[in-house]
């Protein structure tokens, strides 16, 4: 069975997590997906990523502890050092390179989040550009501390950036996670729907009616400022913003549109 299934429609691609009966993300899914983001990332007629979860109230419940341990056990029989680990670790392993990869796709994605969003589940929502959470009676975050263990695969360096230092430390330390009303209030999804995947599917075709090179190069800008000064993201934002203009027909094409259709800029 596959754990990973896509139809894409309008320029939508909306790609389905299979794992019952708990939902769990592993190394097999972890690997389906990869293929499968590349093989999207590739396809010109995919405008936007909608990810949702295919087992009943859940998006992605965690990653699989179990394979967490069998990677421990393989990683103390390795007879590696400490630094020979940490040295190992700037290449990146099969989740974070995926993780990575999501978050830097040149098309927009959205995590429509219908159910448990917890550990590994969560920090994979937050490679997403947008979170929505479908009403209900599940819990999102990040609990890893509840077992020892901490956020692996970016949850301590993403939910800071997102939230806050102060409100992620309090969450991740306490291993607390919340419901999508408390989530909304902290900012770790951007709405709440009755539908997390109808309300999803909304706002992809608005991301699919615009010029597809004008949103990768936003995304890609602001992506990338938080590793560069002010004044260093404000040139490279210029630099883009110049070859933009002078090579993207698309973005000609739309400002020529909204110039002859009394220039409301809301129905470009």
């Amino acid at each position: 069975m596959s754990l990973v299934s896509h139809r894409i429609e309008d320029g939508i691609a909306t790609v389905t997590f299979h794992n019952p009966p708990r939902g769990y993300m592993n190394a097999a899914q972890v690997q389906e997906l990869d293929r499968l983001v590349d093989a999207l990332a590739a396809d010109d007629a995919v405008r936007v990523i909608v990810f949702t979860g295919g087992v009943p109230g859940v998006f992605i419940r965690h990653y699989d502890v179990a394979e967490i341990l069998a990677v421990a056990d393989i990683i103390k029989k390795s007879g590696r050092n400490d630094a020979e680990l940490m040295e190992g670790a700037k290449a990146g392993n099969a989740v974070s390179n995926l993780f990575d990869k999501v978050d830097r796709l040149p098309k927009p994605t959205i995590a429509a989040i219908n159910g448990f969003a917890q550990g590994g589940g969560f920090e994979f929502a937050l490679c997403c550009d947008l979170r929505i959470a479908e009403r209900g009676d599940y819990r999102i975050g990040l609990p890893e501390t509840n077992i020892g263990i901490f956020p692996g695969a970016g949850g301590t360096e993403r939910l800071p950036r997102l939230i806050g230092e102060a409100k992620a430390l309090e969450l991740i330390l306490r291993g607390r996670t919340v419901g999508p009303d408390e989530a909304l209030a902290l900012g770790m999804v951007h709405e709440i729907a009755a539908n997390a995947l109808a309300r999803a599917s909304e706002i992809a075709r608005e991301f699919a009616a615009k010029p597809a090179q004008g949103l990768a190069e936003a995304k890609a800008l602001v992506k990338s400022a938080a590793d560069k000064s002010l004044s260093e993201a404000s040139a490279h934002g210029r630099g883009r913003f110049s070859v933009l203009i002078a090579r993207d027909d698309g973005a000609e094409s739309a400002m020529r549109q909204f110039l002859a259709t009394g220039e409301d800029i809301n129905k470009a």
